[in-house]
């Protein structure tokens, strides 16, 4: 299958992605808005979606001062785009193939050709996109099929230098200063998605996180990752399993969050996935015995389905670049409201 190199700046950084199959045109950019989105996932005390609310059932608050709900809707009909970043470090090896076929029956049920779209990236010691933003359910589905497991030996060779993943061959970088280091990219792929992807695109917005929640060896931190996220209105939705250990741990870095970083002072994956999703008005939906990868999906796309969309304006007066908190409550006793903690004003 055809293989070409796409290379974008990011972070004042050469990235090198390694993009196959893509015939599909470039995304559109998109123009910024004043209107503040917010969209919302109501659950009861059972744990069931409410989809019957009006306008009147909420109260918006930003930094703690009411805000006038100008624009509602039940049945969103927004566009969706959605974001696959599938871990395909050693550690994931065991459970890539329920993750494929999910993936794959996600894309045939959820997605609408003719508005959606969506895009393919993996990450183990690189990010690479493997299928960039299309509405083809054909395409999207080959690049699903794209996805295989790093091999402990590919983790340990080394390679080009670059970030995250100069150099040739389709893993070889991952490198600091020319060095390279085995790891899991995480919260460089998050970054990624979000900053030169999601950031560019209108409606709902979604990233569709399967992973165990470990991060070695990425440039940004866990916060840096969530940050971005946010600014790009991106929902994060965790998928999360618990991954093998021992054999495809990288050496060599030593800060929180990267590689060398004591396994007994690694943050618990399950937070970690907890935090990202929590953060962004997501949601971490972990994978075991009773609950599977096409389960996990599925209610992912019966949440995308059954949102709420608000939107406001802001009152605040200030142009500084700030994190502006967002809490949102129903009048209804006993509801559950899943959505995002807040927004990046970014210097109005």
């Amino acid at each position: 299958m055809e293989r070409r190199d796409l290379i974008r700046t990011f972070a004042g950084l050469a990235v090198g992605n390694f993009l196959r199959g893509q015939d599909a045109p470039a995304p559109t950019f998109s123009s910024n808005v004043k209107v503040v989105n917010v969209f919302a996932t109501v659950r009861n005390g059972n744990g069931e979606i409410v989809r019957n609310l009006n306008k009147e059932d909420f109260v918006l608050k930003e930094d703690g001062r009411l805000q006038e709900i100008k624009y509602f809707s039940r049945e969103t009909d927004l566009p969706l785009t959605i974001g696959f970043v599938v871990d395909t470090s050693g550690s994931t090896k065991k459970v890539l193939p329920d993750e494929r076929m999910a993936a794959r029956a996600f894309i045939d049920q959820v997605l609408r050709e003719d508005k959606d779209q969506a895009f393919v990236l993996h990450f183990d010691k690189e990010v690479e996109l493997l299928r960039d933003l299309t509405n083809s359910k054909p395409k999207l589905q080959k690049g699903i099929d794209l996805l295989e497991s790093a091999q402990p030996q590919q983790q340990a060779d080394s390679g080009g230098g670059g970030y995250p993943g100069g150099g040739g061959g389709r893993r070889g970088g991952g490198g600091r200063g020319g060095a390279h280091h085995a790891g899991t990219l995480l919260y460089d792929a998050i970054l990624l998605a979000s900053d030169e992807i999601m950031k560019k695109q209108k409606g709902r917005k979604a990233l569709i996180l399967m992973s165990d929640g470990d991060d070695s060896g990425s440039k940004t931190t866990m916060r840096g990752a969530i940050s971005s996220a946010q600014r790009s209105d991106s929902l994060i939705y965790a998928v999360f399993f618990k991954g093998e250990t021992g054999n495809f741990r990288g050496g060599g870095g030593g800060r929180r969050g990267g590689a060398g970083y004591p396994q007994e002072d690694r943050p618990d994956g399950k937070k970690v996935m907890e935090q990202l999703s929590t953060e962004t008005g997501g949601a971490m939906i972990a994978v075991t015995g009773k609950t599977h990868v096409d389960q996990a999906l599925t209610q992912i796309g019966e949440e995308l389905r059954s949102q709420y969309s608000l939107g406001y304006s802001s009152d605040s007066k200030s142009t500084d670049t700030e994190f502006r908190k967002i809490a949102l409550v129903s009048t209804k006793p006993g509801l559950t409201i899943q959505t995002r903690e807040g927004y990046w004003s970014d210097g109005e």
